[in-house]
């Protein structure tokens, strides 16, 4: 197991690994729950080798590129994996964005809050990003809450792509 990036009180966050079977495993399970596949969107990992590919183009990728991305979360005590959380550069987007998100059986319990909070810590203190955005489905009322407990505001609607649902940016930082 890699040692953690980040922790808190509750959390440890670590970065995700193609050579980590757990890894894999919860990748896949967490890309494929029904909350995710609504409210983030279908990624196509439809087994553990597209989890696997999921894991090197998109996190190992960005923490070689961009220094971060987003991290599997767990708990201290016991150490399960209850979701990953990170940040995003999508080129879609003039700012880098939070992202998150969580097994059905840990959410209500804080966790989002937490390690979404000691993710924006790290991108102010260690890369030095004054402003983080967050992209959420409108209709994601638990997601827009936790943005809201972590001091982001509502800025505009936006579109990833001309064909792509209309979304809520939330903005942390000096505004544009």
């Amino acid at each position: 197991m890699s040692e953690a990036i980040l922790q808190t009180e509750r959390l440890q966050l670590h970065e995700l690994s193609d050579q980590s079977q757990e890894d894999i495993a919860f990748v896949h399970r967490l890309l494929n729950e029904p909350s995710f596949l609504e409210n983030i969107g279908d990624r196509g990992v439809r087994n553990l080798e597209d989890a696997r590919g999921y894991i090197v183009k998109g996190p190992m990728t960005s923490y070689r590129a961009n220094g971060f991305g987003l991290y599997r979360v767990q708990t201290r005590q016991g150490g399960q994996t209850v979701g990953m959380c990170g940040l995003v550069n999508r080129p879609t987007l003039d700012d880098v964005d939070l992202g998150y998100a969580l097994l059905p059986e840990f959410c209500g319990h804080g966790y989002a809050v937490e390690a979404g909070a000691a993710v924006l810590a790290d991108a102010r203190e260690r890369l030095g990003l004054e402003r983080i955005v967050a992209i959420v489905d409108p209709r994601n009322a638990g997601s827009i809450r936790v943005l809201e407990k972590l001091d982001f505001r509502f800025e505009k609607m936006v579109q990833l792509t001309p064909d792509d649902v209309t979304l809520k940016l939330f903005a942390s930082g000096p505004s544009r």
